[in-house]
């Protein structure tokens, strides 16, 4: 089965986060949205996005198969309802399209803005798990980590724990995979499962408390402690003390320094004590920077840190204040606490913020990646380079 997954009018309240990427490739859980989808119904995973992604996240081109919300997230429920689907059918929950099955060539971002009058509409009645807004991925990060835990470890079975560890709770809630190397930490999985990826190393001294999991090949620190529901990503470092935070990949936080109620996307570096503040003082709802209505705007959260994009650094002892939100390519350094929005391609810091170079970006991003063994392909520093034209507004106020 082809699926294919859809973007629909609430792409935007995900950026920064998807300045570089589609909605279906956030990670949220332990897995990205488009990976839980081809694991559920197992096949093939294509996108609709913005054009200037189709050259890495590919449209496939099919004669029939399924359209998914990309804002989705899979439950056993919402996969029955699916599978359930005949031809020319489409799933809603309220004014919210889930799903439509189709069995003939056609332009499917036309067919999606025409669905109310092609095809049968039928209302989903049970709970649907369908992302809102970009602070979403942390506040229910720890509702996918369970499902995800449960569809990838059920009828498998862990590898021996090493005898320097001391788990507390339930056993069958800690699930670690092939070659993942762990010693003298402790894990605690009463508040929900420790998932620990393939050729992933903890090191000593760690304490984890679940919900959790670590990609493959990442690595906790020395002495690192993490308060659940929290996500790392693949080939990530962390280090200090974080809180209910998801981390995408290839990203470092290696030093000591607060992270909580945060995003940090792929190829980052948090410089060593850098801290972010999840609570304000008043202890007020955070406001933080919307991209959709380019203002602020209450969260509705009394816990919100740091939103980071992809490629963006900070320098040692760098302060974030209580919902920051940093574009792509930033790079952030400097006594004080930088703005509450940092856009896209910044170089600067709490006394002033200049335009990052695009080459200067492009180039620190090449050798970041190659520090990693990963090229950073044509096709990615065009989308990089969009992002760059794409995001001059943002910087229009910045000093000359």
């Amino acid at each position: 089965m082809h699926i294919i997954l859809f973007e629909d009018r609430k792409w935007n309240e995900f950026l920064p986060l998807v300045f570089t990427r589609p909605v279906g490739d956030l990670r949220i859980g332990i897995e990205k949205i488009s990976e839980k989808w081809s694991r559920a119904l197992g096949g093939a995973i294509g996108h609709i996005a913005r054009p200037y992604l189709k050259s890495v996240f590919t449209e496939v081109k099919v004669d029939k198969g399924l359209c998914i919300n990309a804002r989705l997230i899979p439950t056993p429920q919402i996969i029955a309802s699916i599978r359930q689907l005949r031809n020319d059918e489409a799933l809603f929950s309220k004014d919210d399209l889930l799903a439509v099955r189709f069995d003939r060539l056609m332009n499917l971002q036309h067919a999606i803005e025409q669905l109310p009058s092609v095809v049968k509409r039928i209302q989903c009645t049970g709970e649907v798990f369908l992302l809102e807004k970009i602070t979403d991925i942390f506040t229910r990060n720890g509702e996918a980590l369970q499902l995800d835990f449960a569809v990838i470890t059920t009828g498998r079975n862990s590898t021996a724990l090493h005898e320097s560890n001391l788990v507390i709770g339930a056993h069958e809630n800690l699930f670690v995979e092939e070659g993942a190397k762990i010693f003298a930490s402790t894990l605690n999985t009463s508040d929900g499962p420790i998932y620990i990826g393939k050729n992933a190393e903890v090191m000593e001294g760690t304490h984890i408390r679940g919900p959790f999991s670590l990609g493959e090949n990442s690595q906790l620190k020395m002495g690192t402690r993490i308060y659940g529901p929290t996500t790392i990503g693949p080939g990530c470092k962390v280090g200090g003390e974080v809180s209910n935070a998801v981390f995408y990949g290839f990203s470092n936080k290696a030093h000591d320094g607060f992270l909580g109620n945060a995003l940090v996307g792929e190829w980052c570096n948090l410089g060593a004590d850098t801290n972010s503040s999840n609570l304000k003082n008043n202890y007020s709802e955070v406001k933080m920077y919307n991209y959709a209505e380019r203002k602020e705007k209450n969260t509705g959260h009394t816990f919100c840190g740091l939103i980071m994009a992809d490629h963006t650094k900070c320098g040692i002892n760098t302060m974030f204040n209580t919902g920051t939100v940093t574009g792509v390519c930033a790079n952030i350094f400097g006594a004080g606490f930088p703005p509450g929005h940092v856009p896209s391609f910044s170089w600067g810091g709490a006394s002033r913020l200049v335009e990052h170079d695009l080459y200067t970006a492009i180039e620190t991003a090449q050798k970041m990646m190659a520090r990693r063994k990963v090229t950073l392909t044509p096709d990615m520093r065009a989308i990089l380079t969009e992002v760059y034209w794409l995001t001059t507004e943002d910087r229009s106020s910045f000093a000359t």
